[in-house]
């Protein structure tokens, strides 16, 4: 029985984890895409002379 409140426990933590590095792995995405934008623009929208 015991084993069986461990498995819910480390469930537990596993799904409040997930959407938790879920997160902070989009957040690093996008910042990191930002920053790059910033430096090298796209030529669509910055078009060379």
């Amino acid at each position: 029985m015991q084993k069986q409140d461990e498995e819910k426990s480390y469930f537990l933590r596993y799904l409040s984890l997930a959407p938790v590095l879920a997160v902070l792995s989009i957040s690093v995405a996008f910042s990191t895409w930002a920053v790059f934008n910033y430096f090298f623009p796209d030529l669509l929208f910055h078009p060379m002379p």
